[in-house]
């Protein structure tokens, strides 16, 4: 085979099959009895770019983190029940809920939470440009800073789950930590809820130290359950923290997964 030919072949075989574009769609062997979940490759992969799914210390210590898409009316009960007890969150917000629910987004900055990236229009960055994952992430990030008092956005949790190496690199020197989970369950169909008890079991099923936990706001399960899950979790010795406490425990090794 001539040279020309063989570079030939390279050429289609990397446009039919790039290396860095395939996507990823975020997962893992969730927590059983307290035990730590198994994200497999996907653990080593996220902290490479230093994101994170779960505390790394293994701390008797929980996060709560809200996905926002839109406003179904629930929101507002949430940030009551967090402010009552006493509850640091993080909400991960998209274009259309800046610019539906603009009271309840100053809220959550005014009583102390966390705004999060949830990209402008909710893409699969895994099939955007870095030009317009950058474009995504500036449109949301500049919009909350008109209307808030956060000067400034750390973390990204990226629309569907969905990412690749490229993705994380991309976003990490956007200056961006990806916050994954470790904590979930089918939360987000307005027509399919089932109850409280539903919801809280569904969390406290899959609790462990270090927990991320993710849910939508949209359920009216989850509004209705926050209440107790967060009084039962403190009667398990646990206390709610910050991300940002994640990114300084970072700095410590964080342990071998699965181990």
């Amino acid at each position: 085979m001539s040279r020309i030919v063989k570079l030939m072949t390279v050429v289609l075989m990397v446009c039919l099959f790039p290396l860095t574009t395939y996507a990823e769609g975020w997962g893992y062997n969730k927590s059983k009895n307290g035990t730590t979940p198994d994200p497999g490759r996907y653990g080593p992969m996220i902290e490479q770019h230093h994101g994170f799914f779960m505390d790394p210390s293994k701390d008797r210590v929980v996060y709560l983190t809200f996905d926002n898409g839109y406003e179904q009316g629930y929101t507002g009960q949430v940030l009551d029940v967090l402010k009552e007890k006493e509850v640091p969150a993080a909400f991960f917000v998209t274009g259309h809920y800046i610019e539906s629910a603009p009271d309840l987004l100053k809220r959550m900055a005014d009583e102390g939470h966390i705004i999060g990236n949830h990209s402008w229009s909710h893409p699969d960055f895994t099939q955007s440009s870095k030009a317009d994952m950058e474009k995504e992430l500036k449109r949301v990030e500049e919009a909350v800073k008109e209307q808030t008092d956060q000067e400034i956005m750390t973390f990204l949790r990226p629309p569907r789950g969905a990412f690749n190496a490229q993705t994380l690199k991309w976003a990490e020197e956007f200056g961006y930590t990806h916050a994954f989970w470790s904590v979930a369950f089918v939360d987000w169909h307005t027509d399919r809820q089932k109850g409280w008890e539903y919801a809280y079991r569904s969390v406290m099923d899959q609790i462990h130290p270090g927990a991320v936990i993710l849910l939508h706001t949209v359920s009216s399960d989850n509004a209705e359950a926050l209440s107790q899950m967060i009084d039962e979790l403190r009667k398990r010795g646990y206390r709610f923290g910050d991300l940002n406490e994640i990114l300084m425990k970072q700095l410590v090794p964080a342990p071998v997964w699965g181990l």
